[in-house]
């Protein structure tokens, strides 16, 4: 790879990891003027939504501001007049200064939410000449009485967060009626193509549940007709009411929990059918802007966004999502097999049990210093066979598997032993005449090739299964 090809990976690699490093909680942290705006992004959920984008522009104001505009309005309204000041575009004093014409339209967090009307989630930056930008809503004949006062923190090109002398107020916004909660979810389900999911909630009460849990903060993953139309999806009718109403419980959270959320949760979250008898619960993976639900036997990508209107948010999903508490635990991954423990000792040919060649003497005297030390055995053959342990008589001379082994030199004056041949005549040393059995012992050449032959086969498997 060429410097430049790598000076090229270097860059992109810092960008991709500088681009997942801010969090505006606690940038504005660190700015005590900025408190209540902080706050106010934490309990709307909005900090979420920003830290999971790689390039924005936050505009702030300071605490006397943002207590004007909370000020007798619900936290749903205040929301979405925060998400006018959240910008998807990465904007610093030097750009500002620089806008083609002097003048422009961009898109803020309150524009994707579906919830604005026309134009109404576009900013307008006019360039007041003098060293002073101004922002305003695009709404026809809004004002532009929001002015640039500073830069707060920047992180080229991922976020700016550059200070407001007061907020932008877009016509209707802080006043427009809040849907509640727990009306129309099923409208809302119907014209969103989840007509199957929206009858199966009325039919088993599970619709109740919903509304007890809207109060609060509910998110609602809505199967689409489609989805229960898949071969994988079980005869719902075969179920039992408990576990039907399990199952669509498991399709809601008891919490306000936008795509920003979703996308910053790391650990498993709970869901309504969350109990004590089994976990329900399900993971999040994100994949750029994708998001993904995984059940633990299947999994289903969040398609589109119905509502998002604090505290109520509902999301269709493609598929049905199948809790492994009620349909089977996912497929443990293959076990490797248990390895086979070598025999134990008592399993193997004891020296009393087997044919090993039986070495005995009159007594326990040592040999005789003229009797030759015993040949080194080959390194092909196997090592020989326990010596019995009725006497510490000496081990017999190694014997090759090839051939059988030359005749044992004896003290002088004492009878030779022989090494008896397979058909049990006396085996002839080489130029030798037969010998008779000596007193001092004898060795049977085929016994100990047998022993040998066992030996070497329990060594070879005990290798083999360790």
């Amino acid at each position: 790879m060429s410097v430049m090809g790598r000076l090229f990976l270097v860059l992109c690699l810092f960008g991709f990891f500088s681009a997942k490093a801010h969090n505006i909680t606690e940038i504005l942290s660190k700015s005590p003027e900025y408190g209540q705006f902080n706050s106010y992004l934490s309990q709307t959920k909005l900090a979420d939504e920003i830290n999971s984008r790689q390039t924005i522009t936050v505009l702030v104001f300071k605490d006397a501001a943002m207590s004007f505009l909370a000020a007798n309005h619900p936290l749903a309204a205040i929301k979405n007049a925060l998400s006018i000041h959240v910008l998807l575009d990465y904007f610093d004093a030097l750009k500002l200064h620089q806008i083609s014409g002097g003048t422009g339209l961009t898109t803020s967090l309150y524009q994707t939410t579906g919830n604005a009307p026309e134009n109404l989630g576009f900013v307008n930056i006019t360039d007041l000449k003098g060293g002073k930008v101004g922002f305003g809503s695009a709404a026809p004949g809004s004002p532009i009485d929001s002015t640039y006062t500073k830069e707060v923190k920047t992180i080229p090109y991922n976020i700016s967060v550059l200070e407001i002398n007061q907020p932008i107020i877009a016509p209707g916004v802080l006043d427009a009626p809040v849907p509640s909660a727990s009306e129309n979810i099923t409208a809302l389900l119907e014209k969103a193509g989840c007509k199957t999911f929206a009858t199966l909630i009325m039919a088993s009460g599970v619709f109740k549940a919903y509304q007890a849990a809207a109060e609060k903060g509910l998110t609602v993953f809505a199967p689409s007709d489609e989805a229960f139309k898949a071969a994988n999806v079980p005869d719902l009718a075969k179920l039992t009411n408990a576990n039907l109403v399990a199952l669509l419980q498991y399709h809601a959270l008891a919490s306000y929990s936008p795509i920003g959320t979703l996308k910053a949760t790391n650990e498993p979250i709970s869901t309504l059918a969350t109990n004590g008898a089994g976990k329900f619960d399900l993971t999040v993976a994100t994949n750029g802007d994708e998001v993904t639900l995984k059940t633990g036997l299947d999994s289903s990508r969040i398609g589109s966004t119905v509502i998002d209107a604090m505290p109520l948010c509902i999301f269709t999903v493609d598929n049905v999502l199948l809790p492994a508490e009620l349909f089977g635990k996912a497929p443990s991954p293959t076990l490797a097999p248990e390895p086979v423990k070598s025999p134990s000792p008592s399993l193997l040919p004891s020296p009393s049990k087997s044919p090993a060649p039986v070495v005995s003497a009159p007594s326990p005297a040592p040999v005789s210093a003229r009797a030759p030390a015993p040949a080194p055995v080959s390194a092909k053959a196997p090592a020989p066979a326990p010596v019995s342990a009725k006497a510490p008589a000496p081990a017999p001379a190694p014997v090759s598997a090839k051939a059988p082994a030359p005749a044992l030199e004896t003290p002088e004056g004492a009878p030779a032993p022989f090494i008896e041949s397979p058909d049990g005549a006396p085996a002839e040393g080489p130029g030798e005449a037969p010998h008779s059995t000596s007193d001092n012992g004898d060795v049977k050449a085929p016994a100990l090739l047998k022993a040998l032959f066992i030996v070497s086969v329990s060594v070879a498997i005990s290798g083999f299964l360790s």
